[in-house]
């Protein structure tokens, strides 16, 4: 997933109507017996990102969470992970042996928030809308393998695929697939601002100022017919500036939970000494870190000296000395608990083989040290971000064999700059759409991908990707997954760093916690209760 944080300009940013003032999470600034969670995402305003919650145009951790609290989907992923069940849907599977015609039946009764039926015209809608749309910085590339979308009657949808793709109902568990009415979305034109409207468990009503959303109040939707079970009537979505603000709320009683995102600090203090009334419950988690490299830029064209810097990379050093537990070391853009994993970076170069990257550098003509200037968001990740680059330069420079510099930017500017092919080697997130590999795996590597990269495998795109997707039972695609993960170790278009693992630190009386955020990032609001206090 593209994982970015969404900014306004201060004339949408204001169309949506403002609450009031936020205040302790037990008193009554709250919106009333609302179940408060902390947030260091920020949804800001500039001209770049006119819509951070439409559909068609959001795509990153944050944004997805407001919409999967209000959006419907056909399918939605479980608690407990798995494969998509039915949603909106009453019942949705393949038609065809060979994967590319998939057939949904609605649920009976279904309604928007506002009252109106929603049909399988709402539904071939909102989907075409999406890929009518296309916007560069949205999520239409993971319907890429949808051909047409056929309605019969009012409550069947068939999705006719040009190509067999049987982590296609993953996609339409994605917001990409949620369900919009016609009455407040234009088919060709995004909406802007922060409101959001749909089927969904919540509806949700937006506090912004100074062209922040700085509040998002959800409440049960009365209209709402589908798979999930709310244990409770209203959640506060609030955001911090960043950890150290949001950690004081929460152990000052005026949060309930923090859900992103803790710092590596904070989770070693609460893990070891957790404040009075806080319980800090660790998650599996799939978010992974990389660098990623503009192969048409001169300083890393040479695949030798993408190969170097592989071999040199000490992860275990970053990880000690900015994350601790927090985060594992990643050898393949594939993470270790997803099916087809293989350590291909490892096997290729070993841990941290200074004589060996020396050895590359030495067999291409390339002579040390390379300059290079490695670029990051100094806004998006957290705030172990820029530790984190500092303790890279530091490690790749000791080999002698580099001359590291590193640059932070804002996301707004850095976001742009590397879309653009700007920044030779820079650093980025990834929280998976969905739990397959083959989502880490083709959005960074096929056409028009998420990087923007000028990085192209002909194997890859042609032969291994679609291969890949036409296997029903995933063991069948693991072959195919390999071979793709072993092509990256060997090209380098991305140098996979680290596995992050997730935490969610809570104080007494909340329940559900543990199912309020799953493997893949998504926030469960619905998941969260009240009990008696422990």
């Amino acid at each position: 997933m593209n994982r970015k944080t969404m900014v306004l300009t201060a004339a949408i940013g204001l169309l949506t109507p403002a609450l009031s003032a936020c205040g302790s999470a037990s008193g009554g600034g709250a919106a009333s017996g609302a179940i408060v969670v902390g947030t260091t995402d920020r949804f800001e305003a500039a001209d770049y990102a006119p819509a951070p919650f439409d559909p068609a145009y959001a795509y990153d951790a944050g944004a997805w969470n407001i919409l999967r609290q209000t959006v419907q989907t056909l399918v939605h992923t479980p608690r407990g992970g798995g494969q998509p069940v039915p949603e909106a849907a009453s019942d949705c599977r393949f038609t065809d042996t060979g994967n590319e015609s998939y057939r949904c039946t609605l649920r009976p009764g279904l309604k928007f928030a506002s009252g109106d039926p929603v049909t399988a015209k709402d539904v071939k809608f909102s989907i075409d809308r999406v890929r009518a749309i296309k916007d560069e910085n949205g999520p239409s590339a993971l319907l890429s393998t949808l051909d047409t979308v056929e309605t019969k009657g009012t409550d069947t949808v068939v999705f006719h695929l040009k190509t067999a793709d049987a982590t296609f109902p993953y996609k339409l568990a994605t917001p990409a697939a949620g369900i919009v009415s016609e009455k407040n979305y234009e088919a060709k034109k995004l909406r802007p601002g922060f409101t959001v409207d749909g089927s969904g468990p919540y509806t949700m009503k937006a506090e912004v100022k100074d062209n922040h959303l700085v509040r998002a109040v959800f409440t049960k939707n009365p209209n709402y017919k589908g798979d999930i079970k709310l244990q409770n009537d209203k959640v506060e979505l609030r955001t911090f500036d960043d950890s150290a603000a949001m950690g004081k709320a929460l152990t000052d009683g005026k949060i309930h939970v923090v859900s992103r995102t803790l710092s590596p600090a904070q989770i070693t203090e609460f893990a070891k000494t957790p404040p009075k009334g806080v319980k800090l419950t660790p998650m599996p988690g799939l978010e992974i870190r990389y660098i990623g490299f503009n192969t048409d830029a001169p300083t890393v064209s040479n695949k030798a000296v993408r190969q170097a810097l592989a071999a040199a990379v000490d992860r275990n050093n970053v990880i000690s000395k900015v994350y601790g537990k927090s985060a594992q070391p990643l050898y393949s853009l594939v993470p270790t608990a997803v099916p087809g994993h293989v350590n291909s970076f490892y096997n290729k170069y070993g841990e941290a083989n200074t004589a060996k990257a020396a050895d590359i550098l030495k067999a291409a003509g390339v002579k040390p040290p390379v300059k290079l200037t490695l670029n990051y968001t100094t806004d998006h990740y957290g705030d172990g971000t820029a530790a984190e680059f500092d303790a890279l330069k530091a490690q790749l420079n000791s080999t002698q064999l580099f001359d590291i510099t590193v640059q932070g930017n804002e996301w707004g500017t850095f976001r742009p700059a590397q879309k653009k092919g700007d920044y030779a080697a820079y650093g980025l997130g990834w929280f998976p759409d969905y739990p397959d590999p083959d989502n880490f795996l083709a959005p960074f590597l096929e056409q028009d991908n998420f990087l923007g990269t000028p990085y192209a495998n002909n194997a890859v795109r042609t032969r291994l990707i679609p291969e890949s997707r036409r296997a029903a039972d995933r063991n069948v695609a693991v072959p195919a997954i390999t071979e793709m993960q072993d092509i990256v170790a060997d090209d380098v278009p991305v140098l996979p760093l680290w596995q992050g693992k997730q935490y969610v630190a809570a104080r007494d009386g909340i329940t559900g916690v543990e199912w309020s955020v799953n493997a893949i990032s998504d926030l469960q609001l619905w998941e969260l209760g009240r009990g008696v206090s422990g």
